[in-house]
């Protein structure tokens, strides 16, 4: 009888032992059910975020500012070096650039958008869609608003460059340096035999970047340019040959054209020239040549020259539009023939300090030198103006890269003009001697 009763209560402890493991295994089953269709929903989840995800990788926000001080040689000064000072300050804080830029980057196609924030107001820098075909992606085609393409200078960026601005010859023939209009462009990938070339040119209104089209006149801009890197000599060298081929509408009689032979302006007033079309052409070559010097880093030289017809005003040839030209009661027009060039030498050393020494003049009439302006003018001849003289500028400065986002840039631009005749009249007194009007700069830039 024991022995029944412990056989059965061994029997029972089996029976419910089973019993557990039975529901443990279901609670199991059950669990992993539910972790299943957690993981598929947010797989489900995860496949719904997927497009949005990969778009957001194709769009690149980067930026930078320049917060600088600057002290001049004197009160009120025009200048170059970031904008004239106002009258009786020589020395000013400035927010000279403040991009934001937002680049979607679809492989083919390209949307870009730049903006400028500084305390004088907000401007469009860039403002274009760009696409390439996807056969060979050599052709590519933009259009909106973006740099010209012409020379170096123009599309080196401001972010990048070593020298604080762009030379005066720059400045004063592509002010804003962007205009508004479309290019082709030809850039053969490495693969190809080709690689070594590169070509842009486009249509474009000569307004500048915001101004609106007034005439039907569309003015041609291109680069021809090459690529020949060394890598086994450590040495690159690049350049290209640049022109301008653009006209301004003068709707108004009233035209001052350079006579050489008397060194002085001949006035026109014919009826013809309301209406009339005037050049506006350049002719531009670059060389750039990058080198690996043992020791110290790399070395760079740049350099450019330009020469052409501009049209301008009495008082200078930098026009930031050519609007004033296009009214009965505006500005008449000079016509002059100008040449300019720079030299830019940086020298890397090590890893986190540059020296840059850069030298330009601008020349805006290459038929007078600085004797005929303020001389005296021939009868029935127009006089020379303070838009005549030669410029010179010399800067040499030091760039300190204090990480990967920020450097510091230290810039002192000495500039000297032409000393005209010193029987000139009172309005050209000021340029007899050197003008005081060197700039030094101490520039704080951040970048993202």
């Amino acid at each position: 009888m024991k022995k029944l009763i412990l056989i059965c209560l061994v029997f029972l402890g089996f029976t419910l032992r089973a019993q557990e493991k039975d529901t443990t295994l279901a609670n199991l089953q059950h669990k992993m059910a539910e972790v299943k269709e957690q993981v598929e929903g947010l797989n489900e989840q995860l496949l719904a975020l997927t497009p949005v995800v990969d778009a957001l990788k194709k769009i690149k926000i980067s930026g930078y500012i320049q917060s600088q001080f600057q002290v001049a040689d004197g009160d009120g000064i025009g200048s170059f070096a970031g904008g004239n000072l106002a009258t009786g300050v020589h020395s000013r804080y400035q927010v000279r650039r403040g991009r934001v830029k937002v680049n979607y980057d679809n492989d083919l196609t390209q949307y870009v958008l730049q903006i400028d924030v500084t305390p004088g107001g907000v401007a469009i820098k860039d403002a274009y869609v760009s696409i390439k075909e996807p056969w060979t992606k050599t052709f590519g085609l933009t259009a909106g608003v973006f740099d010209r393409p012409f020379g170096f200078e123009i599309s080196y960026s401001s972010s990048n460059r070593e020298a604080p601005e762009r030379s005066r010859m720059y400045q004063t023939l592509f002010p804003g340096e962007r205009d508004m209009g479309a290019k082709i462009e030809i850039m053969p990938p490495e693969s190809s035999p080709m690689s070594w070339f590169n070509f842009k040119a486009g249509l474009f209104t000569g307004m500048g970047p915001t101004a609106q089209e007034n005439d039907n006149n569309k003015d041609i801009i291109g680069r021809a340019g090459f690529t020949l890197p060394m890598r086994d000599a450590g040495l690159e060298i690049d350049g290209g040959v640049s022109w301008y081929l653009g006209k301004v509408r003068n709707n108004q009689r009233a035209i001052y054209t350079m006579d050489a032979a008397s060194k002085a302006f001949a006035y026109d007033s014919s009826a013809s020239n309301s209406g009339s079309y005037f050049d506006r052409t350049y002719i531009g070559a670059d060389l750039q040549l990058y080198y690996e010097v043992p020791v110290l880093g790399g070395m760079t030289l740049r350099g450019e020259y330009i020469s052409g017809k501009q049209p301008g005003t009495g008082g200078t040839s930098a026009t930031s539009n050519y609007s004033s030209f296009y009214n009965a009661a505006g500005t008449p027009l000079y016509k002059r023939d100008f040449s300019g060039f720079y030299v830019n030498y940086v020298q890397n050393i090590g890893l986190r300090n540059q020296f840059v020494l850069k030298y330009d003049v601008f020349t805006p009439n290459t038929d007078v030198s600085a004797t005929d302006i303020g001389a005296a003018t021939p009868a029935g001849k127009v006089a020379l103006t303070a838009g005549d003289i030669q410029f010179t500028t010399l800067g040499i400065g030091w760039v300190y890269h204090w990480d990967s986002n920020v450097k510091f840039t230290f810039y002192y631009d000495a500039v000297t003009n032409e000393k005209v005749n010193a029987n000139g009249p009172a309005a050209l007194a000021a340029f007899k001697d050197d003008v005081k009007d060197n700039v030094f700069t101490v520039r704080m830039q951040y970048k993202f």
